[in-house]
């Protein structure tokens, strides 16, 4: 992993934080906390990986989340779903428990709007903050802290999350009440998964029609098709290379979060609900793990 330097934002003073989950992109995020100067404690459901953590970058492991909370000003978590969320939140080692009034929880989980309202409300009855912040960048810009934080929340608590959070990411924005942040999250995969498929069918179009896609990407993304998937997948796409990125998997989480969501507001996703599928065609090759961009490889 790249190191991590610390980087001033109007001198912010240095807090008592914590950070539940570290994981491909918990990981890095709280290292970045670290390195800004925040006390930061941790807390891992595999406790070795917070021991790593530490080593790394200082601060303290807890061997509960209620613990990790205790004397926390700040509370971040990034976990893997709803489930996990409730888990490490709820319960006698919440970190519920263990939060003081005043204090905030931020969510950076991509799960589904309904938990960041439940949560929100069970927050609320111990005056407790709670803002549902999923991130956008992947992996990379997690290490390179240059993430995008979508929220949801009331307007004070995400005052005081912001400065901390531009620590690792490059835009931290208030979208509306909570579980807004979750929303515009779905839209973010919504759009990606229309995307990947597009750019699947481009280059195994291209390919069958004999050109070098490796030149024709090169001029398609300097036109009105440019897009960050082309500029960063569309080589690795012809390569045939998914070793890497965000795990087709943890698409179809996110896409389930989607279509959970459009059954309850009306809204019509038929695109996204085909590329669901074509998503679990990848998972049927053995593709769990590959980056999103596999899409190509059901094509041929």
């Amino acid at each position: 992993m790249p190191s991590i330097s610390a980087r001033d934002y109007d001198s912010q003073p240095a807090r008592r934080v914590a950070f539940l989950g570290l994981g491909v992109m918990g990981f890095p995020m709280a290292g970045h906390l670290a390195a800004a100067g925040h006390a930061v404690t941790v807390y891992n459901r595999t406790f070795s990986k917070a021991e790593d953590w530490v080593r790394e970058f200082g601060g303290k492991a807890a061997r509960t989340p209620r613990e990790a909370a205790q004397e926390a000003e700040i509370v971040f978590c990034c976990v893997g779903n709803d489930d996990d969320l409730r888990s490490v939140v709820l319960g006698d080692e919440g970190a519920l428990a263990g939060m003081k009034a005043g204090t905030i929880f931020v969510d950076h989980t991509t799960a589904s709007a309904e938990v960041a309202r439940e949560l929100y409300a069970q927050a609320a009855g111990k005056e407790v903050g709670f803002v549902d912040a999923p991130v956008s960048g992947g992996q990379a810009g997690a290490v390179n802290g240059v993430l995008t934080v979508m929220c949801g929340g009331e307007q004070a608590h995400f005052d005081a999350i912001r400065p901390l959070a531009l620590h690792f990411a490059q835009a931290v924005t208030l979208l509306g009440e909570p579980g807004s942040g979750q929303l515009c999250k779905m839209v973010n995969q919504i759009c990606i998964a229309g995307l990947v498929q597009g750019l699947s069918e481009a280059i195994a179009f291209g390919k069958a029609a004999g050109l070098d896609m490796s030149q024709v990407l090169k001029v398609v993304s300097k036109g009105a098709a440019q897009s960050w998937q082309m500029e960063n997948r569309g080589v690795t796409m012809v390569e045939g290379k998914f070793d890497f990125g965000f795990a087709v998997d943890w698409m179809r989480k996110d896409l389930g979060l989607v279509l959970d969501e459009a059954r309850r507001n009306g809204a019509r996703v038929p695109v996204t609900a085909l590329v669901d599928q074509f998503y679990a065609d990848v998972q049927k090759m053995g593709g769990n793990r590959w980056d999103t961009s596999s899409l190509i490889k059901r094509l041929g």
